[in-house]
């Protein structure tokens, strides 16, 4: 069924309860009268309340009255923030570079107001050092403590170890500094005749701020699945071999003389 409200020959009432251009109580009129009044005003006959009785109708300009309506909804859900949870997936060995970038990426998120679900995921013997996870994510913790803290510490999950770290900021927050990024930058454009490069740039600006949540979304599903093999370095190799003698009761001497 529709919801738009029934306007001028719609109506199908005897009489309404008429509403004027400025608020003002007419009183019941019958509803010629009533379409005759909002063609002397050049305005529609508006019924706003179709439950009274008798409905209640007024004089407007509808289609400026939808228009503001459209307008209001979009503000209201230009300010509307979604709680989002993000999610990186990191090894217990990752390489340092490796290291850097995906904290670059829970930095942004953190920025942009977002939770970030930080996953470590152990593969066959590396399930027995469930510390090198634990390190790794108090490590990360530190490092990004200005932007966030832990909402939810670290916990074993089967063959993974999360923890989930909450923003300082707010969403709304986040969403109107980036939009007060992007109003400036407009400004800054405008305030020195911006040429056709300046304005490609503040386009780009104003876009980034309002789909901020969208590309980091898609960011974040590309980055889940990189990291399928981290590289390992000598002395890792060194010890994980000593752990896996240890742990089957074996001394390297002796394995060797096997072989």
């Amino acid at each position: 069924m529709s919801t738009e409200p029934r306007i001028n020959d719609r109506i199908r009432v005897p009489e309404v309860r008429l509403v004027g251009p400025s608020g003002e109580q007419v009183g019941i009129v019958p509803l010629a009268k009533a379409l005759e009044l909002a063609q002397e005003y050049d305005l529609d006959l508006v019924e706003v309340a179709a439950t009274a009785r008798p409905p209640v109708c007024k004089l407007m300009d509808y289609g400026k009255f939808k228009y503001e309506s459209a307008m209001k909804a979009r503000e209201a859900r230009k300010n509307q923030a979604h709680t989002v949870i993000k999610e990186m997936k990191l090894r217990p060995k990752i390489d340092p570079h490796d290291y850097d970038t995906k904290k670059g990426h829970v930095v942004r998120f953190l920025k942009q107001g977002d939770k970030v679900k930080i996953t470590i995921m152990f593969r066959g013997r590396e399930q027995s050092r469930p510390e090198l996870g634990f390190r790794l994510l108090q490590r990360l913790a530190n490092d990004v403590q200005e932007l966030g803290f832990v909402e939810s510490s670290a916990k074993q999950d089967g063959r993974n170890m999360i923890m989930v770290l909450g923003p300082h900021k707010k969403k709304t927050e986040a969403m109107a500094e980036a939009r007060a990024i992007a109003d400036a930058r407009k400004a800054e454009r405008q305030g020195r005749n911006a040429g056709p490069d300046d304005q490609a740039a503040d386009d780009d600006a104003a876009l980034e701020a309002e789909n901020a949540a969208a590309e980091a979304e898609a960011d974040a599903e590309d980055i889940d699945e990189t990291d399928e093999v981290d590289e390992v370095t000598e002395a890792e190799v060194t010890d994980e071999a000593a752990a896996e003698a240890d742990a089957e009761g074996e001394k390297p001497a002796e394995a060797t003389q096997d072989a």
